[in-house]
């Protein structure tokens, strides 16, 4: 999240932490509750630094997941998830999608066509069922870190930077409201 931290900068303020498995050096996860807690934490130290500006959270995979949960308790102007991990483990049938389902915030889903953690056809389905404005943003050729095969890359003539930056816009264009509809729906 530091490269991303940079790009976003040119948008807003932007604030990073760490769960505390990462931290302590952990590879496993805690639990959803105490993943759930610290995130709102962070959310409300934010809160007490950052008076009256527009709060958007945005995760990477299960930060953008955690994000989901965390907007059901507090109030945020938005959610931004990079690569949703919809499907846990991969599994098609441990869908992650009742937090969607009862989200009110207004989410931006930033996709790759290659993420097995997300397929698209079970997103747009999901989708199609929540009940919070929600919008997608396509990586085309990009896996769940929104990374593309070198080929995927010499085919569009394209660098990581070009890939990126649709991306930022995008997330500029859902901070700001702006032509929401140009976002892939």
């Amino acid at each position: 999240m530091q490269k991303w931290k940079q790009n976003l900068e040119g948008i807003g303020e932007v604030a990073l932490f760490d769960y505390d498995y990462t931290r302590e050096g952990r590879r496993r996860p805690d639990p959803a509750p105490q993943l759930i807690a610290a995130h709102r934490q962070a959310l409300q130290q934010r809160r007490a630094t950052a008076a009256g500006n527009q709060v958007f959270l945005i995760g990477k995979s299960m930060g953008g997941r955690i994000g989901c949960h965390v907007a059901l308790e507090e109030r945020v102007d938005g959610l931004v998830c990079l690569g949703y991990p919809l499907c846990g483990g991969g599994d098609r049938t441990k869908l992650r999608d009742k937090v969607l389902r009862e989200l009110q915030t207004p989410i931006l889903f930033v996709q790759g066509t290659r993420d097995p953690l997300c397929p698209l056809e079970l997103l747009e389905e999901v989708r199609s069922q929540m009940k919070a404005p929600n919008f997608l943003h396509l990586v085309e050729d990009g896996d769940h870190s929104l990374r593309l095969t070198k080929r995927g890359l010499q085919a569009a003539g394209e660098t990581r930077n070009d890939v990126d930056q649709r991306i930022l816009a995008a997330i500029n264009k859902f901070v700001h409201g702006e032509g929401m509809r140009s976002l892939g729906d």
